[in-house]
């Protein structure tokens, strides 16, 4: 049985040698692929009160996106200082 794992493409010493680049594209263009991420992400909130779902940008709003669509809620992105327009809340933290 396949695992989320088994879709993510590894490309070695990208962008520069001595880097393991984890490409989830080949996760995401892969409907089973896709679905399993989804799910696992899902499954440990199963129950819980939520209000909505937030995602850091690029791979978070992909993923973020396709889990407030399946529980039916509101999504947030959370975006560099700057990048987006209006009102907004700003939150520092480290890696």
């Amino acid at each position: 049985m396949k695992t989320v794992q088994d879709y993510i493409r590894t490309i070695v010493d990208f962008p520069h040698e001595g880097i393991l680049f984890r490409d989830v594209t080949t996760l995401f263009s892969d409907p089973r692929g896709f679905r399993m991420a989804v799910d696992q992400m899902l499954h440990p909130y199963a129950g819980e009160q939520i209000d909505k779902v937030v995602g850091l940008e690029a791979r978070g709003f992909i993923l973020g996106g396709a889990i407030a669509h399946q529980l039916g809620m509101g999504f947030v992105p959370i975006r560099k200082k700057g990048k987006l327009p209006g009102a907004t809340i700003s939150q520092e933290y480290t890696l």
